[in-house]
């Protein structure tokens, strides 16, 4: 089975389509992860876990949601990360968890997908052409992923030295603490009060006042599921956002089969 989550699309567009080679289901965990539930997940394939990378990691509470977790039925699991280019300490905290949990780690395959953190100016949005040919790279290594799991086989996790694990581990908590707040999202007039960010924020962070939305805690996992899926662009957050075109995978699902139109609005 394969377990996912996504914010704008990159993970879940890789997790579709590993099922689709694997002749397998593909379970959008944002649901359970929503509502704390913890009921078994059984599988008698193994299991692929798809997740997005944030500061190095996957999301926190995708972690936290994998160790209370039990699966049940096959006691392989595969990891695969989608990031802006570098998975970081990932495979590490992958690993351990699937030790404690008694799972055969098998290994995990990073995609270098468009990134979505639209929010720091340190990461600007990338040109059309970049974010074509990052989804066509990605693209053309699904089927060696899906043919090495369909074998048995085990992915070749990229190495990770030990530097990596002394810089992240401490970094990440403080940036969380730090710079992971929501004081600075705000809603303009365009909102029409679909309700659409709300629904799609895996912390239930978001809530609705008189059908604008509203960040009812500081701090949140800046997976930009609210800031990106708007249909008509009306969170922004601080000066940061204003003017920047958002990003989701559908958008740029034209490049799949190879046609040369602009992204969808």
């Amino acid at each position: 089975m394969i377990l996912y989550f996504s914010a704008t699309g990159n993970t879940r567009f890789i997790a579709q389509e590993l099922a689709r080679r694997l002749d397998d289901e593909a379970l959008d965990l944002t649901g359970r992860i929503r509502a704390g539930d913890h009921t078994p997940i059984r599988s008698q394939k193994p299991f692929v876990v798809c997740s997005p990378v944030y500061v190095c990691e996957p999301p926190r509470f995708l972690l936290s949601f994998l160790r209370e977790t039990p699966l049940l039925g096959s006691r392989d699991v595969y990891f695969v990360f989608t990031s802006g280019g570098y998975s970081g300490v990932s495979a590490v905290l992958c690993r351990r968890i699937a030790q404690k949990k008694g799972l055969r780690y098998r290994g995990s395959a990073d995609f270098k997908m468009p990134r979505n953190y639209l929010i720091s100016n340190a990461y600007p949005p990338l040109e059309r052409a970049e974010i074509e040919a990052r989804i066509r790279e990605s693209n053309r290594k699904l089927p060696a992923a899906a043919e090495i799991i369909q074998n048995g086989e085990r992915l070749k996790s990229r190495h990770i030295w030990l530097w990596e694990l002394l810089v992240t581990l401490p970094f990440n908590p403080v940036w969380v603490r730090l710079r992971q707040q929501t004081g600075d999202f705000s809603v303009t007039d365009a909102c029409i009060s679909c309700g659409k960010c709300a629904r799609g924020c895996p912390l239930n962070v978001i809530g609705l006042k008189d059908g604008k939305p509203v960040w009812n805690a500081p701090r949140c996992a800046h997976c930009m599921a609210c800031i990106q899926n708007c249909p008509v662009g009306a969170i922004e957050y601080a000066q940061r956002t204003r003017g920047r075109e958002r990003y989701r995978f559908d958008k740029y699902r034209y490049v799949l089969s190879g046609d040369k139109q602009k992204p969808e609005a």
